[in-house]
């Protein structure tokens, strides 16, 4: 008999938001694989909870998937956790799983608290769509490119981000769109919680003004186009000017014309023929 591998959902600030099944889970497993021992061992504590800690991070999955898998093949079931909330959501676990499964290893999900979720509840913007980003590239030129290709999509946009890096990512969003309403939740869960939605040009002038201090980690929300805008976001530019506008999205020139055609209401021959300056 093979192990199971447990992914076990932890709290993202209070310690009470844990559930029943996910502190038994942790109590009767073999092993507990998480990314910081320093901070898994503080949840262990305070639920008495005594399974040997083993180190699963980034920096070390290489290494360390295949000892795990052996491990849940002897028969041995090991609960994965991360440092806050949802293993593998933006967190390590992915090649664990893929590697458990292609081993026929059961591995079984116990739900728990998410950060972006827990944001978009309280944010006011709309909840019945919505797509999850993780974190968006450090460079600001590719976190541009990536916001200029999402930002018109009818999804609310859901995004990670560091305090070192947040003050620069509500920039990057103001430059594609400064009146778009923008959720900013810090410290979810704990004493000094906050979830403000604003314009971004708005949260930009309060986190300068230290109104929301750069520190805990943030989830970013990003209201999504509404339908008129979607229509309408691309009026000042003119043909030529919106065709390169998905060429820089990586998009070939001739599937291009054809989205800027199906945008404007046109036929594909009409903006080939103005794009490539065709009389």
């Amino acid at each position: 008999m093979t192990g199971t591998l447990y992914l076990v959902g932890t709290p993202i600030g209070n310690l009470a938001d844990i559930t029943y099944r996910a502190v038994d889970t942790l109590k009767q497993v073999d092993l507990i694989a998480c990314e910081d021992t320093r901070v898994t061992k503080k949840l262990c504590n305070h639920y008495e909870i005594h399974v040997p800690l083993k180190s699963y991070h980034e920096h070390n999955k290489d290494q360390q998937t295949e000892p795990l898998v052996h491990t849940l093949l002897e028969g041995q079931d090991i609960a994965l956790v991360s440092d806050a909330g949802l293993p593998l959501i933006s967190d390590p676990g992915y090649e664990l799983v893929v590697s458990a499964r292609e081993a026929d290893i059961t591995v079984v999900p116990i739900p728990g608290p998410n950060a972006g979720l827990t944001a978009l509840m309280a944010s006011g913007l709309p909840s019945f769509v919505y797509t999850f980003l993780g974190f968006l590239p450090r460079k600001n030129k590719e976190k541009v490119a990536v916001l200029e290709k999402r930002m018109f999509e009818s999804s609310t946009l859901i995004v990670y981000e560091s305090p070192y890096r947040v003050a620069d990512t509500l920039k990057a969003i103001e430059t594609v769109d400064a009146e778009r309403l923008v959720t900013l939740g810090r410290e979810l869960t704990k004493k000094f919680e906050q979830i403000q939605t604003a314009s971004v040009s708005d949260l930009v002038a309060a986190v300068e003004q230290g109104e929301v201090p750069l520190k805990g980690e943030f989830v970013i929300l990003i209201e999504g186009a509404e339908a008129a805008v979607e229509t309408k976001w691309f009026e000042e530019l003119d043909i030529p000017e919106h065709v390169d506008h998905y060429i820089r999205q990586e998009m070939r020139p001739k599937k291009a014309i054809k989205q800027v055609a199906e945008d404007r209401g046109m036929k594909t021959g009409e903006v080939y023929d103005i794009y490539h300056q065709i009389r």
